[in-house]
């Protein structure tokens, strides 16, 4: 009846244009839709079409479908005028009317010029809860709030993108993202469908909580996507810290401990149940999650109006159970694992990326000199280059550098030392606690390091208090007792340390306070361990029982990161264990204590401390320190294979690298350097950035023997590779697939490995390397004449690159095996490798799949093969076409039992040529392919082979020669 009606009316709409009889005809159909009339009778109102009478009128109506019939009567009654306006109302308030908007969409209201001339306005309750929620957002999101709290920068003039990926669920890249508003886009980077959850995460300092500043900024400017009507902004930290007996409900914690609606909350409310997608919630620093309660034992809660704790509804609302449909997006330290049913998108911040970084210096230092001279020194220091990969230490690095510019400003450079991290928080503190001088910074400061710290030395002893007590309970918000307890003055509270948190009062009346940094609040722990006289032997170690102990390590861990589940989304961690607790707070304070116990810090420390105290911390880290490395390498399990003892560290490794490096002492870097009892050193999977290759150099370049070393699969990238520079005299084994090492990596390499000439394996697969590269790596394959093994697969290589590499494989008499699975070489490139085959006399296995190769390259190769008497294993090769097939018996090598691989799936083919190569004799050539049993082919069957190209090592190819014969391929 009502599509009839509609029907009608349009005929009556296109031949009269009575807005009068439009309304008549869908009288019932506007009485049912119609949820709100004060916008009506507000606009009525402004414009003179409703008298006051008219509006007391309608209100005094009993119902809502009396007002709305009420005020169709009296639009109606005023002529056609007002009955345009009023379907103009209805449709310019889109939100305040969603139900007609189907309705106004077939009907094709098109108002005249008289009526667009009218002013609308909007008084429903969700438009101007929107419109509150952009300005809430915009204002907190417009300035930076520096973490000494004495500065506020312009988010729009500071902000810098960073490199930000999108990858699956085992966190290998799908690609990078354009621009954040990509994040919410349902085309790109889904991993499942039924997911509703945005995971962002990073290494600490990465910048994820600067970019949900930049996320609220471009919402509130109505930059984001449109359907997003509510943007709820939550710190998982606070909603931790209500009390376990804490309830509230869904609506309570949006309106009450969020932002409140001006007017009709419970309209507000119910279009959110109703339209849950058009919400966005954020929830930053899950990895800062404390409970002091078991959340399993809490029951589900699916009820928006059921009372529950805060940590309650967090979980309900990223399972789906409240508000299905709502996007959220979430933050955590990577080693954070999500259950993959809540992913929606998996989002990696990597930091800056070299361009990145010249934009954020060209921000943080608009004139030009002083800009050009910090990148000479960046350049000239690769240490704090790749520390300015990460945007927090890039930060405190710049403010560093503006302190030394402002210093040393008549010296034409700044002093030549190895920055630690520990100098660079040393030099924060020194400048925190002079802000309590009267002069400024920009002025040179009379008095010294020394001076500052021994001045300051109760407000350390007080702070370091604080943070130390926070690290034991693993708390990172303090209240008002707690800090009191620890003797803090409020003067002590000025100087930018610590913050008031922002958001909720959380314990009643009194304020709550935090580090402005966990890896701040990790320093002034161990400054509190150094300094307070009274810390034993015991106390000053307890952090580095945190270092998971080898035997446990190897029983539980594999090569991959270890993942920390979350017991509130419905992951299932070890029974007992904390399912919130991350270790890394703990990883630098223990950093921290290196740094602050090494000789270097002495001359400042010797007035903070008791000299005997000193001396005994020292040496008790020290012994402790070589005994853990020792152990820890001692008790990993080992393989002797091709030569090699190799072993497979874990990322506590690379922890005790790092405060190795802290010391600064080349005598502690010969002491740990004899603890390695391995000559194979396999660091995959340990997360270590570009950095953690500083520290690696610090201690291998000590070690006396010749060494290989494998770093695939983490994210070194060229600063890495830079880094690395003082072992490669030692390295006979380079493995670094998997890094995003691009040509400036691979010029590092050419110019460190042809130095020495001692390199017999070279892995680079799956990394970012152009031609460019490629002639580099042929020049390494042309001066290193023991080279054994060279792994290129599935980079940029295209047919200029696969030429030049080629030739160098040619001209070798030494290279066994080379992988070149997933570039581009196309015909050419297979061209020129068939001319590096023929006759070559140690070329054994040979990786050419899935290079765009076809007829002609294939045919070059199949006749390159005949006069190969060493290949045993190539992948690659495409189908001859009929009648150039090589014939059996032309070559004595393929009656001997000797076996080539064609892998056939992995380049153009053809029907007729796939009938000519099975018809080849059984014994005479070994098919890997599924066309023989099946007939069809997989081409997601190549990503196997991309797998076993990675994973294979030395020792496995090393034997694959001496059990070649008889091989059955699977």
């Amino acid at each position: 009846m009502e599509k009839q009606g509609c029907s009608e009316m349009e005929i009556v709409s296109s031949e009269s244009h009575s807005f009068i009889k439009l309304l008549k005809v869908n009288r019932e159909h506007l009485v049912t839709h119609i949820r709100n009339t004060r916008c009506l009778l507000d606009n009525l109102l402004q414009n003179d079409y409703f008298s006051t009478e008219d509006a007391e009128i309608v209100c005094a109506c009993p119902t809502q479908p009396d007002k709305v019939r009420r005020i169709l009567d009296l639009v109606q009654s005023k002529g056609e005028e007002v009955s345009e306006f009023f379907l103009y109302v209805l449709q310019q308030l889109a939100d305040a009317y969603v139900d007609l908007r189907p309705w106004l969409s077939e009907i094709g209201f098109s108002p005249s010029p008289l009526i667009q001339s009218k002013a609308v306005v909007n008084t429903d309750p969700v438009s101007r809860y929107t419109q509150k929620l952009r300005q809430q957002l915009g204002r907190d999101s417009k300035f930076i709030l520096c973490y000494a709290q004495k500065e506020e920068l312009l988010l729009e003039q500071m902000y810098t993108d960073t490199v930000v990926e999108l990858v699956n669920f085992n966190n290998e890249s799908l690609g990078s993202l354009d621009s954040l508003a990509c994040l919410l886009d349902a085309s790109t980077g889904v991993l499942n469908e039924e997911g509703e959850t945005i995971f962002v995460f990073g290494d600490a300092g990465m910048g994820k909580s600067m970019l949900l500043q930049r996320l609220q900024s471009l919402w509130a400017a109505g930059q984001l996507d449109p359907g997003i009507k509510f943007f709820f902004h939550f710190r998982c930290r606070t909603l931790s810290c209500f009390k376990e007996s804490a309830a509230l409900c869904l609506q309570d914690l949006l309106f009450k401990h969020y932002c409140y609606p001006e007017q009709d909350p419970g309209e507000v409310f119910a279009f959110l149940l109703r339209f849950p997608h058009t919400a966005l919630f954020t929830f930053d620093g899950l990895d800062e999650l404390h409970s002091d309660f078991d959340l399993s034992s809490e029951p589900d809660t699916s009820s928006p109006w059921e009372p529950a704790h805060p940590l309650a509804l967090l979980a309900s609302l990223l399972s789906g159970k409240l508000l299905k449909g709502a996007r959220k997006l979430l933050t955590a330290r990577t080693g954070v694992e999500v259950p993959r049913h809540l992913l929606w998108k998996k989002v990696l911040l990597r930091g800056f990326s070299p361009s990145h970084l010249r934009a954020y210096t060209g921000r943080m230092f608009p004139e030009r000199a002083t800009r050009q001279r910090l990148l000479d020194q960046l350049e000239a220091n690769p240490n704090l280059c790749s520390l300015c990969a990460v945007p927090l230490f890039c930060w405190i690095i710049f403010r560093c550098f503006q302190h030394f510019h402002d210093a040393f400003e008549s010296s034409p450079q700044l002093p030549d030392l190895t920055v630690t991290l520990t100098d660079v928080f040393l030099l924060v503190t020194e400048v925190h606690l002079n802000r309590t001088q009267p002069t400024s910074l920009v002025q040179q400061n009379t008095r010294s390091q020394t001076e500052t710290f021994r001045t300051g030395r109760d407000t350390l002893c007080s702070l370091g208090r604080v943070a130390h007590r926070g690290m034991e309970k693993s708390l990172f918000v303090f209240n008002q007792d707690e800090v009191q307890a620890s003797a803090v003055r409020e003067g002590d509270l000025q100087l930018g340390f610590l913050r008031a948190v922002p958001e909720l009062d959380l314990g009643g009346e009194q304020e709550s306070y935090e580090f402005f940094h966990l890896t701040l609040q990790a320093f002034f722990a161990a400054l509190f361990l150094v300094v307070d006289d009274k810390v034993g032997t015991r106390e000053l170690l307890r952090f580095f029982q945190e270092w998971t102990p080898p035997g446990e390590a190897v029983a539980t861990s594999t090569c991959y990161p270890p993942l920390l589940p979350i017991q509130c989304l419905g992951g299932h961690g070890l029974h007992g264990e904390d399912p919130f607790k991350n270790k890394d707070h703990f990883h630098f304070t223990n950093l921290f204590l290196c740094g602050l116990l090494s000789k270097g810090k002495q001359k400042l420390l010797r007035h903070l401390v008791p000299a005997a105290a000193l001396r005994r911390k020292r040496k008790a880290l020290w012994t402790h320190l070589f005994a853990s490395l020792r152990s820890h390498l001692k008790n990993l399990p080992r393989v002797q294979s091709g030569g090699f003892s190799q072993v497979q560290a874990l990322p506590t490794f690379i922890w005790m690298l790092r405060c190795i490096y802290e010391t600064q002492s080349e005598k502690v870097g010969q002491l740990a350097a004899r603890g390695i009892c391995a000559n194979y050193l396999k660091l995959t999977f340990c997360n270590a950035c570009p950095a953690d290759c500083s520290a690696l150099s610090f201690v291998l370049h000590h070690f006396r023997k010749r060494l290989a070393l494998d770093l695939d699969n983490n994210n070194l990238n060229d600063f890495g590779v830079r880094e690395l520079q003082p072992c490669f005299s030692r390295l006979t084994v380079v493995r670094l697939s998997v890094n995003q090492i691009t040509d400036s990596g691979v010029k590092v390499l050419y110019e460190e490995l042809t130095k020495y000439k001692i390199l017999t394996f070279l892995g680079l697969y799956n990394n970012q390397i152009t031609d460019v590269g490629a002639r580099y790596i042929a020049r390494i394959l042309d001066e290193c004449k023991g080279l054994t093994h060279l792994k290129l697969g599935k980079n940029k290589i295209t047919s200029e690159g696969g030429k030049c590499l080629a030739l160098a494989v040619k001209n070798s008499k030494s290279i066994f095996e080379v992988g070149m699975w997933g570039n581009q070489i196309g015909d050419e490139g297979a061209k020129a490798f068939a001319e590096a085959l023929r006759n070559h006399p140690s070329l054994t296995n040979l990786s050419l799949a899935f290079n765009g190769i076809a007829t002609e390259g294939g045919k070059s190769l199949a006749w390159a093969l005949q006069q190969n008497a060493s290949l045993r294993i190539f992948c690659g090769l495409p189908c001859p076409p009929p009648g150039h097939l090589p014939n059996p018996g032309s070559n004595p090598r393929l009656l001997h039992g000797r076996q080539i691989l064609y892998h056939l799936r992995f380049n153009p083919l053809y029907n007729q040529e796939l009938l000519t190569l099975s018809a080849l004799p059984r014994s005479v050539s070994a098919f890997k392919n599924n066309w023989e049993t099946t007939g069809t082919f997989n081409p997601d069957a190549g990503r196997d082979w991309g797998q076993e190209e990675k994973r294979t090592t030395e020792d496995e190819m090393a034997g694959w020669h001496h059990q070649l014969d008889g091989h059955k391929f699977e």
